[in-house]
């Protein structure tokens, strides 16, 4: 009963503390006058990865590859069909330029170098996780160097409250704080809850535990989508998907290397990422000029509640 408790509490600090770090990251990228096209698919898209990030390295840590493998691929189907479909729903999201010429093709690059790196090396060695950082780093200084270059964009600022810099600071650190024992609280209550009811901590952690540290993406491109802030709410999810993938499996391997330990990784929830997010390049590239309509968002959420169904049976 209380690793539940304990499992339960630590969704609430993830939730919490990823909130807290993107209204710090956001406040500060104001002050600092830096282009909101670039803070939604660097800051925010790092700052709401945060819960994987820590999630992943206590895991790692703790020798437990399959959270580790199972948060971040659950977490970026929920981000593409959970996320996106709900948003869709909300309202018909249109897709920007940018996002079409630059950020989902590398998205859809990063997907499957990821599941060749797996399928052809069972894990993500030290190597790749200095690669991975380095591509990374490569992609940002892409992004900042044509973020001017970009027409026919939306500009609007985004309405943020801008805080003084320490009282961001201090959401920033607060929030850490936060996302540390959220993520050890969470991973301890999972393993406990696989055993309990003798389920893989693969499929908890593809299920649970990634719907629980996408909190911060789904929060975070629902208000955007209630404020039409279209650039945010696109543009935060493209990105986490590919820091979830860069940032935090980089960094996580770079601390400890990280093997397969359960094939269904390779031979189901891979496929399901990539079939997904092939499926999104066919509504926008093919099916609907450039927009995710509700129709497309209601197939999306099929798709996701599907492979929901299909991980737990």
């Amino acid at each position: 009963m209380h690793s539940i408790i304990f499992f339960i509490l630590g969704l609430i600090l993830l939730y919490l503390g990823g909130e807290l770090l993107v209204k710090g990251s956001l406040s500060i990228a104001k002050r600092l006058n830096i282009s909101t096209l670039v803070v939604g698919l660097t800051i925010v898209s790092f700052a709401t990865s945060a819960p994987e990030l820590f999630v992943c390295v206590k895991a790692a840590i703790n020798g437990n590859s399959n959270i580790a493998f199972g948060n971040i691929i659950g977490s970026n189907i929920a981000n593409l069909a959970l996320v996106l479909g709900v948003t869709a729903l909300i309202f018909r999201v249109k897709i920007s330029r940018q996002t079409l010429y630059y950020n989902f093709p590398f998205m859809f690059f990063v997907s499957v170098l990821l599941a060749i790196v797996l399928f052809f090396f069972n894990g993500i060695s030290n190597y790749f996780g200095y690669f991975f950082i380095l591509l990374l780093s490569a992609f940002i200084v892409f992004l900042i160097k044509n973020s001017r270059d970009i027409i026919n964009e939306n500009t609007e600022d985004l309405k943020i409250h801008e805080s003084s810099i320490l009282m961001s600071m201090l959401f920033i650190i607060f929030g850490v704080f936060l996302l540390k024992y959220g993520a050890d609280w969470l991973v301890d209550g999972t393993i406990f809850i696989a055993k309990l009811f003798d389920v893989s901590d693969r499929v908890i952690a593809v299920t649970v535990v990634a719907v629980g540290t996408s909190i911060p993406e789904l929060v975070t491109s629902i208000i955007a989508a209630l404020k039409k802030e279209e650039n945010l709410a696109v543009g935060n999810l493209i990105g986490s998907n590919i820091f979830n993938v860069l940032a935090v499996l980089g960094i996580t391997s770079m601390i400890s290397e990280l093997s397969i330990e359960d094939i269904k990784i390779l031979t189901f929830d891979i496929p399901w990422m990539l079939a997904i997010t092939l499926v999104l390049a066919i509504i926008i590239y093919i099916s609907s000029s450039s927009k995710v309509t509700r129709k497309e968002g209601v197939v999306l959420l099929s798709l996701y509640i599907s492979y929901i169904y299909m991980s737990l049976i």
